[in-house]
């Protein structure tokens, strides 16, 4: 790490924060050296290392690979998220997690305290499953801890223009790498042949959404060890209404083989939600302007009316019933 010293003897202030940051975390001991740039002394060997690499501002961190490779970092969060574990979370990737304690634990945690939770279980291992505004919430929360995650994206070729413009505002404004899934053409071409783009108004939306959805997403999550979604109670009574804010995940299997999922503001209402996203300014749907409410495909999504629930504008022409799209125990979703 390499800090700068003020003429007056102190660190920067920049520096003191990264520093407490990085304390706070249990992760100052992952720094094997810290080097001084003098602000009086531009042959100090933080200096030269500045000019050597093209930084312009301190603090900076320099991660040496294997092969002599040096990578640099201007961000504390982001050497964190790339190259630092916490001790506890290090622990908690070689154990088996226990889901009833951790049920009992968080039994009246707040959805802040879920994510952290989350996180220091597994870090990066723990993939937020986004594609709305419920999920940025999670995003959001993820990003003040200050820990590893990794945000999944399952782009089911049908999104609308507006939820493509929403996720790459997400994915630039916290500065985070998204990670993509799609459908397998294996599975997607012939299902076109077939079938044509439009099945689904005439037999149904599942053998479409299990091609494209959720044979994707059990895909993708098979390279973790947990998930964490935007998914509320008050979402589908039928489906959704036992949801727990940590469970065994009894639709997809993990890396390991058992999943374990967060859904850290089940308990939250709509109005809620979107109180928080009100007052933190968080990025949206612009979609929602225009009354759509919960956002699936473009083909699929209408907007509803005043006293509809949300879930009325998905696959509208079918009866009414369970409105999913299989990611949940009342559905195969092989």
């Amino acid at each position: 790490m390499v800090k700068k010293r003020l003429a007056s003897g102190e660190p920067c202030r920049k520096c003191a924060q990264a520093e407490d940051l990085l304390r706070k975390r249990g992760l100052w001991d992952q720094i094997d050296e810290v080097i001084w740039a003098e602000e009086t002394d531009p042959e100090s060997a933080g200096m030269k290392l500045a000019a050597k690499h093209q930084v312009a501002a301190a603090p900076f961190y320099l991660v040496e690979g294997e092969d002599g490779s040096v990578e640099v970092f201007v961000s504390a969060l982001k050497l964190i998220k790339v190259h630092l574990t916490s001790a506890k979370a290090s622990a908690a990737a070689n154990s088996s997690f226990d889901v009833a304690s951790a049920r009992t634990s968080l039994a009246r945690a707040t959805p802040q305290e879920v994510v952290r939770h989350a996180l220091e279980s597994f870090g990066a291992d723990c993939a937020i499953a986004f594609s709305g505004s419920d999920d940025v919430v999670l995003v959001e929360l993820a990003a003040q801890t200050g820990l590893p995650f990794t945000v999944l994206v399952v782009d089911t070729g049908r999104l609308h223009p507006e939820t493509y413009r929403f996720i790459e505002e997400v994915r630039s404004h916290y500065g985070i790498a998204i990670h993509t899934t799609a459908p397998d053409p294996a599975d997607l071409e012939p299902f076109v042949r077939q079938k044509g783009l439009f099945s689904f108004f005439e037999d149904g939306h599942e053998e479409c959404c299990r091609i494209r959805k959720v044979r994707p997403l059990r895909r993708a999550l098979g390279g973790y060890r947990a998930w964490m979604t935007g998914q509320r109670k008050d979402q589908s009574v039928s489906t959704r209404g036992k949801l727990e804010l940590v469970e065994q995940d009894s639709t997809f299997e993990g890396r390991d083989g058992g999943l374990v999922k967060f859904n850290p503001i089940a308990n939250w209402s709509r109005d809620l939600l979107w109180q928080y996203i009100r007052d933190h300014g968080l990025a949206h749907n612009a979609l929602h302007h225009r009354g759509f409410s919960s956002i699936g495909c473009e083909p699929c999504t209408r907007a509803v009316l005043p006293g509809q629930h949300e879930r009325e504008g998905r696959w509208w022409w079918e009866d009414d019933g369970v409105k999913e799209c299989g990611l949940h125990p009342t559905k195969s979703g092989a």
